[in-house]
């Protein structure tokens, strides 16, 4: 067993790491050289997506289902996401650092995107789509959860196609490390003190 405890966790967040499951069970900590971010307080919703979001047949949730959107997470050929990395992040939702968006039809998850807040950073961690456009969606609603709130990083790890259409983009690892030490700084909170489930429509 591997299971990492909460404060190595947090730590190695703070100064830029991450870690990842192996096929041997072995959990490997990475640092890139360029680091994948998704821009906050800029964030770009394509047009037609943004046509779409004013009639999506979704609902938003928040943190009812984290352990469910890891697993979701987690449901393919390939996947980092061991049992060592389920418990480990479960147990950090347990204390509050950890958080999940969800898509949900017609009481069913169909989407999600998982994650880290640590002061006004997120660290995403991966996301899952049962149906066209789910995945998007929770990613439209972290994003603006995430300006709301007041967070000024939103750590991608890599860029991908997907997040790219959104203005995701690398950044230089001593640029992304600054970043980083503004945000950790920041005194915000993730969670609304009123409710943990948004319509996006309402956010």
């Amino acid at each position: 067993m591997a299971i990492l405890e909460p404060q190595l966790l947090i730590s190695a967040y703070c100064q830029g790491y991450f870690p990842m499951g192996m096929e041997n069970s072995e959990i490997r900590w990475f640092l890139p050289e360029s680091r994948g971010i998704l821009p906050v307080q800029d964030f770009h919703v394509p047009s037609r997506f943004e046509q779409y979001l004013k009639h999506h047949p979704f609902e938003v949730r928040w943190n009812t289902a984290f352990g469910d959107v890891m697993r979701g997470c987690a449901d393919r050929p390939e996947t980092w996401i061991t049992n060592d990395i389920l418990d480990s992040y479960q147990t950090l939702h347990e204390l509050g650092y950890a958080h999940s968006a969800e898509v949900w039809r017609e009481g069913r998850l169909v989407g999600g995107v998982y994650g880290v807040a640590i002061g006004g950073a997120f660290f995403g961690e991966s996301m899952f789509s049962r149906e066209t456009q789910a995945s998007k969606v929770a990613l439209v609603s972290l994003q603006r959860r995430l300006k709301e709130r007041g967070f000024i990083l939103h750590d991608t790890q890599w860029t991908t196609q997907h997040l790219a259409s959104f203005g995701g983009h690398e950044i230089p690892c001593d640029q992304y490390l600054r970043l980083l030490q503004r945000a950790i700084r920041l005194r915000v909170s993730f969670m609304s003190p009123k409710t943990d489930r948004v319509p996006l429509r309402g956010v």
